[in-house]
């Protein structure tokens, strides 16, 4: 790969074959196009997703410097486009237009525009066909300055037309916008840090240049905040009235109808029946007018059903013409809304997700979880709902059963994935992140397009996870930010599982023997407990009183050691968001202590005998490399001592007889197995030190990484070490007693390098390739040559901006070379919370 070649040419050139990222939290931070796209942000990256597409998130878009919180498609802008325009603001006070290839999916950001001071909230746009009139390209948005702006788009370009100063200074969370028939007028309902509706009109317009909004009233009767608004036509028909559905952190939703007319006509058209009299103070007509059009606004209907804060509520018309409102909220349900036919009664017709098994137990209250966004599909036989977890769920229509089915989607982690780890035989990648989870990913091999997933979580903590390592072919250990490392095992349920769906021979009867059924996790625990499981016809309680008339003292006595035999066992397709939180832990067998502060890094051996880990210090004593044996899981000591400050990183070599450390003290150490026949006691815990030097960079280095050369004995060993000062540097020496290593190459990029692995074979010309991540999200592979001590750089792919990450890479790793598999996958791991796999095919 020469130097020369255009990132759009190395893009094209670089497949794409994972993208996994969790969305942010935001009740507007996602939106559904005609075309059938979801934009959602996830931390300052916009995603794409099509679901009816089983490969997940087709592109990540970064520009933002901030978390997204407000998305939005704006309609066609002409009859036929290819292309959709998407408004994106967030943390960074910035609203992006961005076009969107309907088709490729590629996009771009055109536009970038900050009038507004602090974060943007929310922003809504005139829907309907762009033909229609010109005013039809208007959209708002809304922002913690406590103004709302109105926008125009036209030619291409975004400008601001009004700023509107919201009253009482509360922060917009939500706004709809609407027009009206009669006279071409727009109404703009905008809520928030409030308990009231504010609705703005404009007069009849001809044109974009004429919209200024002008506030006509306010609507009462909300408790609290008001997350939530959408308008919609009652009817499809000419003369309809419009419908504005207002949900709450009161636990209630509110509809109101704007009619043409006086308020006696708009009751008589919700079919009340009722006269002027019957108007409450709580339900008084509020008059507003729009050029020579006079409207009237009346409460029409409050929806009781939900236990906790309602985030988002959304219309959507069914093929037959009914009216179907889609309510998300904290108590972890969806619920979808119909005006009965006969009484004009709003009931919930159907209810989607899950029942909080404990009363309070939510996202307002406690910690379950709860439902942040709930989305239609553009012909409303889908509904989407993102989760606490950063994980989307999806329910299609069945016509035939009538009923809602739900199917797999998409997740990804929602902190920054701070370690990865591919197993050994590169069946599945591992990854660990400050969300204080650990995540599985595996290609689903069932499906035409070999699609990857999110297929197992096996750790949930309390704590911020910060390292992992596999051990094997079905275990790995983890640290965080606790002070020791845990060690997990594959249960039985998820080895059966990964081999059905990932095509790959099932364990040995054997191993699968030893692996425990399933695991649990007690409630206020850290621990992954194995329990035993039982036929679905069995009862947990009866089984456990069994036992324990037959030995009282036995820990099968305890109902909380069996569960249900796993629904995994017939899963076709990846598992769905309930199962991976609550059926594919893996059990936690073993604890290693040691350390005296939060755990930093950690390595296994590839012969998967030893454990070396280091925390965070900032002392000689705590700086120390502790190893531990796998077999009975005792620390060998002493421990190794020659960092000052904490170490960064540790790798063995490919035989395992080096192990390289690097410092935020500037330092790199080389360690040494101590061969047998030595007296015993003279070395380390098993290694000597056998160079270290105490200058290796003139910043604190970041990560290192071992080449796949030297492993025959004494020959060559090449290693690459990684620091702030912005330099690879490539060190050579030769290999046996006293060998020395030496500086081969030093390697300069633009930012400093948080991040390496070498390719773990060498190419047929006997070059080595060594990717390179760096904090300002850019990834390199450098093809290097050694020869006599001395290291050249052959030549350097640099991955397009298109594929490059916002943020800093934190880890790479290369797949493991899998029998039939042609080309380099490539994983990393991102602050931007993403994890992704990309394929170098002419590597």
């Amino acid at each position: 790969m020469s130097e020369g070649k255009s990132d759009k040419m190395v893009d094209e050139m670089i497949e794409s074959r994972y993208l996994s990222a969790g969305a942010n939290r935001y009740a507007a931070a996602a939106d559904w196009a005609e075309d059938g796209i979801v934009a959602f942000g996830s931390d300052s990256n916009v995603c794409l997703w099509d679901p009816t597409n089983p490969r997940g998130i087709s592109r990540i878009l970064s520009g933002h410097t901030a978390h997204v919180r407000a998305v939005a498609f704006l309609p066609r802008r002409n009859e036929g486009d290819k292309t959709v325009d998407l408004v994106t603001g967030g943390d960074d006070k910035q609203l992006r237009l961005w076009e969107v290839d309907s088709k490729t999916g590629a996009a771009s950001c055109v536009q970038t525009v900050q009038e507004h001071t602090e974060p943007i909230n929310c922003i809504a746009a005139l829907k309907g066909p762009a033909s229609e009139n010109a005013a039809r390209q208007i959209f708002v948005t809304g922002a913690a300055d406590a103004t709302v702006k109105i926008w125009t788009l036209e030619a291409g370009q975004i400008t601001l037309l009004q700023t509107i100063k919201t009253t009482k200074r509360y922060m917009p969370l939500t706004l709809a916008l609407s027009a009206f028939e009669e006279g071409g007028g727009l109404v703009l309902a905008a809520a928030g840090t409030t308990n009231a509706v504010q609705i703005f009109t404009t007069p009849a317009t001809d044109g974009n240049s004429g919209v200024e909004f002008t506030l006509q009233a306010t609507l009462p009767g909300h408790e609290n905040w008001i997350r939530s608004l959408d308008f919609i036509r009652e009817k499809s028909e000419k003369g309809s009235d419009i419908l504005l559905a207002s949900a709450s952190q009161d636990k209630y939703i509110r509809l109101w109808r704007i009619h043409q007319g006086t308020a006696l006509s708009a009751l008589n058209a919700a079919g009340l029946g009722l006269s002027t009299d019957a108007l409450t103070p709580g339900n008084k007509a509020h008059r507003i007018t729009t050029g020579a059009a006079e409207y009237c606004i009346v409460f029409e209907a409050l929806l009781l059903g939900h236990e906790d804060w309602i985030y988002s509520a959304r219309w959507s018309r069914a093929a037959d013409g009914r009216l179907q409102l889609l309510s998300a909220s904290a108590d972890n349900s969806l619920s979808i809304w119909e005006s009965d036919t006969e009484s004009g009664i709003w009931v919930t017709v159907t209810r989607l997700g899950e029942i909080s098994r404990e009363k309070g137990a939510t996202t307002a209250t406690g910690s379950i979880g709860g439902f942040w966004t709930g989305l239609w599909s553009p012909s409303g036989t889908t509904v989407i709902t993102l989760g606490r977890t950063g994980s989307w769920r999806q329910w299609d229509y069945d016509a035939a059963e009538d009923m809602w089915k739900q199917s797999f989607a998409i997740s990804g982690h929602t902190r920054a994935v701070t370690g990865i780890s591919w197993s050994r035989d590169g069946l599945y990648l591992l990854s660990t992140s400050s969300d204080q989870t650990t995540r599985l990913h595996a290609e689903w091999a069932l499906d035409a397009s070999n699609s990857w997933h999110e297929m197992s979580r096996p750790q949930i903590h309390g704590y911020d996870l910060n390292c992992i390592s596999a051990l094997g072919p079905s275990s790995f250990v983890s640290g965080a930010d606790e002070k020791l490392m845990r060690v997990f095992t594959e249960p039985k349920a998820v080895a059966r599982m990964l081999s059905r769906l990932t095509n790959t021979a099932p364990p040995a009867p054997e191993t699968e023997e030893a692996l425990p059924d399933a695991a649990n996790m007690p409630a206020l625990g850290l621990s992954n407990k194995a329990v035993t499981a039982i036929a679905p016809e069995e009862n947990l309680s009866a089984t456990a009183a069994s036992n324990q008339a037959t030995d009282p003292t036995s820990a099968d006595s305890d109902p909380a050691t069996h569960t249900q035999a796993s629904p995994l066992s017939a899963l076709d397709h990846p598992p769905l968001e309930e199962s991976l939180s609550r059926h594919t832990l893996w059990p936690e067998i073993e604890k290693l202590y040691g350390h005296g502060y939060e755990i930093s890094c950690l390595a296994a051996s590839h012969d998967g005998t030893l454990v070396a880990s280091a925390c965070r210090a900032s002392s000689l004593n705590h700086a120390v490399i502790r190893l531990f044996e796998t077999r009975g899981w005792t620390e060998l000591r002493p421990s190794l001592q020659s960092h000052t400050l904490t170490v960064a990183r540790l790798r063995f070599s490919r035989d395992d007889r080096y192990i390289l450390s690097v410092g935020r003290d500037r330092a790199w150490a080389v360690w040494e197995r101590v061969v047998a026949g030595e007296a015993e006691g003279e070395g380390n815990g098993g290694y000597k030190l056998a160079q270290a030097n105490a200058k290796g960079h003139t910043r604190m280095l970041l990560d290192a990484a071992w080449a796949p050369v030297g492993d025959d004995g004494d020959g060559t060993r090449v290693f690459a070490t990684a620091g702030r000062d912005k330099l690879v540097k490539v060190w050579v020496g030769k290999g046996g007693e006293g060998g020395q290593f030496e500086l081969g190459k030093a390697v300069t990029e633009e930012h400093p390098v948080t991040a390496l692995d070498f390719v773990p074979e060498v190419t047929e010309e006997g070059l080595l390739l060594l990717a390179v991540g760096t904090e300002g999200g850019k990834v390199s592979v450098l093809t290097l040559k050694v020869k006599d001590g001395e290291v050249e750089v052959v030549s350097t792919l640099n991955v397009g901006p298109a594929l490059s990450l916002p943020k800093a890479v934190l880890q790479l790793a290369w797949r493991p070379t899998r029998e039939g598999r042609k080309g380099r996958e490539l994983a990393i791991a991102g602050e931007d919370g993403s994890v992704r796999i990309y394929a170098f095919p002419a590597l």
